[in-house]
């Protein structure tokens, strides 16, 4: 079996478990459906708010974005078969995301020790790569 095969079926048996994810689960019906890949040592995606995503006067809400930086730095993990959960994170905005502006998602590890793990992400304008938030967190890891 090739190291794309097996990447394949982990991915497939970790969505079983993730499909009502608020972010990525594909059967989630109110969710936002971003899809994550690995890009080399960098989880990537792309999200695009809509209006349903809005907190005031046509800019995303910012409790959407935070979602989406938890969500791509975990999903480095979990795409690598290590299931995680958050134990502490701190975003920074630097600015407004208006809804309908395309943004690309990404997530990296900083350092691990143990169980845990130091994440990094960001969401980034796709038209002009200006970063609107990004955030620095605590992955605890589960025991395999």
């Amino acid at each position: 079996m090739t190291d794309k095969d097996q990447h394949a079926q982990r991915e497939a048996a970790l969505s079983s478990d993730s499909n009502h994810c608020f972010v990525c689960g594909p059967a989630n019906p109110i969710g936002l459906g971003v899809k994550f890949t690995l890009d080399g040592d960098v989880c990537r995606g792309d999200f695009t708010p809509a209006p349903e995503h809005m907190g005031y006067r046509n800019v995303t809400h910012g409790g959407i974005v935070f979602s989406l930086l938890d969500d791509v730095m975990a999903n480095w993990l979990w795409l690598q078969g290590q299931q995680c959960f958050t134990a502490r994170a701190d975003i920074r905005y630097r600015g407004e995301l208006i809804v309908g502006t395309p943004v690309r998602l990404e997530g990296w590890c900083a350092k691990r020790k143990g169980r845990l793990a130091q994440m990094q992400g960001r969401v980034i304008r796709a038209a002009d790569g200006v970063v609107v938030a990004e955030a620095n967190a605590a992955f605890m890891l589960n025991p395999p």
